[in-house]
């Protein structure tokens, strides 16, 4: 009779170990999805964080070079958009706006970005500016 006790036990143990095993698998399943759906967003999201901040550098770079230069209008859009164009950002010509004076130069931009994460479709919306006063 007490083999029999002990041979129970050990089946009671056994299907315990393997349920906990069980469980423990599901976690990891579970954590291994987490973590690629992480990285899978963060590759599709940073390249236009990336792009805006390289795109908000040039156009502080440009309205400080405008001041000093006494660029038109024209030639700094030209400049901005040239930008946008190889950086390939969603926005028009016509979306940067310009203003210079003798005294100021400022520019922005206002633009969306579309990111397609499967099962959710994300609108990164950015609005880059900058403005420089003439020392004089």
């Amino acid at each position: 009779m007490h083999e029999r006790i002990h041979g129970q036990g050990f089946a009671k143990a056994r299907a315990r170990n393997l349920r906990e095993r069980g469980e423990g698998r599901m976690k990891a399943i579970v954590y291994t999805a987490v973590l690629v759906a992480a990285v899978y967003s963060a590759v599709k999201i940073l390249p236009a964080y990336v792009n805006e901040y390289q795109l908000a550098d040039k156009i502080q770079e440009t309205a400080r070079f405008a001041v000093v230069n006494r660029y038109t209008e024209e030639q700094v859009r030209d400049e901005v958009y040239r930008t946008v164009e190889d950086l390939s950002i969603p926005a028009k010509r016509e979306d940067i706006k310009v203003s210079v004076s003798r005294a100021v130069v400022s520019i922005s931009l206002d633009y969306t970005i579309p990111v397609d994460l499967l099962v959710y479709q994300l609108n990164l919306h950015f609005t880059p500016s900058a403005e420089n006063k003439s020392l004089l």
